[in-house]
């Protein structure tokens, strides 16, 4: 998958961001992976994942450590059949994805939706970190200034 991206501050944490999403190795002929999305705005990112056959309740998003977790389960649907046959390509089971975030990210400002099937998770975008200015002092001319004390030891 080719990414193609215009270059802002942020497009190297988009990239990372797209990597950790949709890297994920499948162990298992038929584990279900939920199709995700991962888009950029300017002040947040969006991530959709598609959930059909699920409802809010069966979906459990958790942020810790900078992590981004989207979990939940698909169960199977089957009818005993006793005679002719029938096909299943639906898969199902647990499904558990995650993705790192931007550093400085609010997670209590992080959203979620579920609508028709679609999670839709809203991530701000941290602020940019400026540099801070450090005011400096002049001295006393008259000497009132404490003096900064201190003790050094060899080692």
């Amino acid at each position: 998958m080719a990414l193609l991206m215009k270059p802002e501050p942020f497009s190297q944490e988009v990239n990372r961001l797209f990597s950790t999403l949709f890297d994920q190795s499948d162990t298992g002929a038929r584990r279900w992976v939920p199709p995700m999305d991962l888009t950029e705005a300017d002040d947040h990112f969006v991530l959709k994942a598609d959930l059909p056959g699920l409802a809010e309740d069966d979906v459990a998003i958790e942020i810790q450590d900078n992590t981004l977790t989207i979990s939940g389960e698909r169960k199977e649907e089957h009818e005993e059949r006793q005679r002719g046959w029938y096909r299943v390509e639906r898969s199902f089971g647990r499904f558990s994805r995650s993705l790192s975030l931007p550093e400085g990210v609010n997670a209590d400002a992080v959203t979620a939706e579920f609508d028709k099937g679609v999670l839709e998770v809203r991530i701000p975008k941290p602020e940019e970190r400026k540099p801070r200015r450090v005011a400096i002092k002049a001295g006393v001319a008259n000497g009132d200034q404490p003096a900064v004390e201190g003790t050094a030891t060899e080692a």
